[in-house]
């Protein structure tokens, strides 16, 4: 097979019209510089995005709220209704923007590591869900923003990454903080540290199967929803269930997980394509930020001086973390592809999904 870049052996003009024709051949997205959506966006597709960006978080960020107003229904009652509803409607979605297709081809394999991805996130949600039924949302927001970091140390324990020094600093500020707030509950903070973990393997696996969020999150629930259905209509059957038994406000607030579940993906997905990873890698932590203030402000759950101390060193830990990620983009700039690339693969690490929340 012959190469795809030739030079013809003519002369300089010819050479020079020989290669601008191929530079217009060059797709518009690749492995080195990704969409053009991502370069080439600004004024007012770039200010959509970064709203979009900021709902889809501060809708993360309020789902304690959520969860409260159904909190005559046990944890896992809720997380079920959230499993069946999720897949009813984003099954819906896909197939009106004809994005199932992309769930045919997967393998066995593939459908093994979705089933496993699947587990991690219900027990991922039906902790958060627990929590905020227990008044313990301080730990989950605990558990957030520890998670970028808890997902870099992965990449060097799991990939063979290796670390910049202020990464390690970063790292070794957020162990002093779990011991700090570790030595203030007299206990370890259990919910925050399964939220963390859970949400970083999860992460990791999702880099192995090659879906979009949507099409992702579909499937995902379609591994759970069978089970998610089963659990609920054996509820219904023994008279322990609380959906079309508390009222219709109730029941139709169950329904109403699928929306809560789905909406900030779509937002999501809406400002990933507009606005730089930098910045989602920022924005992320509105959701933790704001289930902190729920916790203190509404939920008025206890925060003594110790604990704030843990989640002060906590904050430095990402101050550190996040001041060196946007040195290491800026300086990946536009001279290496591969320097680019490697930035933009390591913010990816690190950027919360809504799916994963």
């Amino acid at each position: 097979m012959q190469s795809g870049w030739r030079y013809p052996a003519d002369s300089n003009a010819r050479n020079v019209s020989y290669v601008r024709r191929r530079l217009a051949d060059v797709p518009a997205t690749t492995p080195e510089t990704g969409p053009a959506s991502d370069r080439t966006n600004t004024g007012p597709s770039r200010r959509r995005g970064l709203a979009a960006g900021v709902a889809a978080y501060v809708l993360w960020g309020a789902t304690p709220g959520f969860w409260a107003l159904v909190d005559q229904a046990g944890a896992v009652e809720i997380l079920a209704h959230r499993l069946a509803w999720t897949l009813v409607l984003m099954a819906l979605v896909c197939l009106l923007l004809g994005r199932l297709s992309a769930l045919r081809g997967l393998g066995p394999r593939r459908w093994a590591l979705i089933a496993v991805a699947a587990i991690l996130i219900a027990v991922n949600w039906g902790v958060y869900i627990y929590a905020v039924l227990t008044e313990r949302v301080i730990e989950v927001s605990l558990g957030y923003y520890i998670n970028p970091l808890l997902s870099v140390l992965l990449g060097v324990m799991v990939l063979g990454e290796r670390l910049r020094r202020m990464q390690w600093i970063a790292l070794g500020v957020a162990v002093v903080a779990v011991l700090v707030v570790t030595l203030d509950y007299g206990r370890l903070p259990v919910i925050a540290l399964v939220v963390a973990s859970s949400f970083a393997v999860y992460g990791l696996l999702k880099k192995t199967v090659p879906l979009d969020s949507l099409n992702s999150l579909t499937a995902e629930s379609m591994v759970l929803a069978p089970f998610a259905v089963a659990y609920l209509v054996w509820l219904q059957v023994t008279g322990a269930a609380t959906f079309l038994v508390d009222g219709p406000l109730h029941s139709a607030l169950l329904v109403a997980a699928g929306p809560v579940t789905a909406l900030p993906l779509l937002l999501f997905g809406f400002a990933a394509q507009r606005i730089p990873l930098t910045v989602m890698g920022m924005l992320q932590y509105l959701a933790p930020t704001l289930q902190l203030l729920w916790a203190v402000l509404i939920a008025h759950e206890p925060m003594p001086v110790s604990r704030w101390i843990g989640f002060a060193l906590v904050w430095l830990a990402l101050a550190v973390f996040s001041i060196d990620a946007m040195r290491t983009a800026r300086r990946a700039g536009a001279p290496t592809p591969d320097a680019a690339t490697a930035a933009r693969r390591q913010t990816e690490s690190t950027v919360s999904r809504p799916d994963q929340l």
